[in-house]
């Protein structure tokens, strides 16, 4: 005798509150580990590392240069991912090119000299990949490459963290002339942290985002 199969979850849509609310936990996480970074004189992968390497050559805010960069990535999205989840990144993105400034200037954050490249690399890495689990699960992200880590995980079924690790680390590597090798390779552990972060906890299949 054939049992009935069970049947699948009934998968309830994300409310705007539970969006706008998903959308602010991210950014700050992500903003914070960004400061972190920015005191300790690290960079790390994507749009936000390029954005770091001209921070840091020409002493132009990182949170301007880091909205300025993600502009041409938005014709991609619409055409690709839609307008809802276009909406939901271009806030994301600006408000992590704000909140990444009002960090230092609303919290006394630790004071990073103290403390070793690689343990702000760690803890800082960890936040940014936490922070973007919760975008990418409200159908949101941070622009630039996450756009296109998405688009191929959901068309190509390849990995967001994986991509966005081989991205992140080549970019981190070619910032050499910008950092020491001690900041640098503090970075790459941070990259590594980051999408580690991603790749265990963002995987086709296991989470649907409506």
């Amino acid at each position: 005798m054939k049992t009935a199969s069970p049947a699948s979850p009934k998968i309830i849509p994300h409310t705007v509150l539970e969006d706008v609310l998903a959308i602010l936990t991210g950014t700050l996480f992500v903003s914070l580990g960004v400061a972190l970074f920015n005191q300790a004189g690290l960079l790390t992968g994507g749009t936000a590392g390029l954005a770091f390497l001209v921070h840091y050559s020409t002493g132009l805010s990182f949170g301007l240069v880091f909205f300025l960069i993600n502009l041409p990535f938005y014709w991609l999205a619409w055409r690709r991912m839609g307008w809802r989840f276009t909406l939901k990144t271009f806030c994301a993105v600006a408000l992590v090119s704000v909140f990444s400034g009002l960090h230092p200037k609303l919290v006394q954050l630790i004071e990073v000299s103290a403390m070793t490249p690689f343990y702000v690399a760690i803890i800082g890495g960890l936040l940014m990949g936490v922070g973007f689990i919760v975008l990418f699960r409200h159908q949101a992200s941070l622009g630039g490459i996450n756009i296109l880590a998405l688009y191929l995980q959901e068309k190509r079924g390849i990995r967001a963290g994986k991509l966005q690790m081989g991205v992140d680390i080549s970019i981190v590597m070619a910032s050499l002339l910008v950092v020491s090798p001690m900041a640098l390779a503090a970075s790459v552990l941070g990259a590594v942290a980051l999408n580690l972060a991603i790749m265990l906890n963002h995987r086709p299949g296991r989470y649907m985002a409506v």
